[in-house]
């Protein structure tokens, strides 16, 4: 039977983008709804505006919290990384998600798009420029 456009055209299952993949050992372990919930409810969208520092500080935190037996927590980062993320940031875990096999390196490319360097250096000019009036005192400054 020949192949319609339609059929060249409609999107296939193989081609909807999911998240990073995780080798793990035990894979008879599941993602509660609760934890899952947890972990949406500080999403990042990779806006310039947000704090990309305290976004995985604050995920670091709550990984910090699980232990699922016989799953890495490095894995278990992973798997919830996609969850934690919305928007720009969303999409660009689906494209990266062939470059980022571990957490470390995730981490790193992670910082690197949504933290760049001309933003460390706006934030260190800041600093670098500091001063105090007369009138002011350190608290207020």
């Amino acid at each position: 039977m020949a192949k319609t456009l339609r059929d060249y055209s409609t999107p296939a299952i193989a081609n909807v983008p999911v998240g990073p993949t995780i080798n793990v050992r035990n894979r008879n372990f599941e993602l509660r709804t609760g934890l899952i919930m947890m972990v949406q409810a500080n999403q990042f969208h990779g806006l310039p505006s947000e704090d990309t520092n305290a976004h995985l500080q604050h995920f670091l935190e709550l990984c910090g919290t699980i232990i699922i037996k016989d799953v890495a927590p490095e894995s278990l980062r992973l798997c919830l990384l996609p969850f934690s993320l919305s928007g720009k940031a969303k999409q660009w875990i689906y494209k990266e998600k062939e470059a980022i096999k571990t957490w470390d390196k995730c981490f790193m490319v992670f910082l690197a798009k949504f933290f760049p360097i001309g933003k460390t250096n706006a934030l260190r000019g800041c600093i670098s420029n500091f001063q105090q009036s007369s009138m002011e005192t350190i608290p207020e400054a």
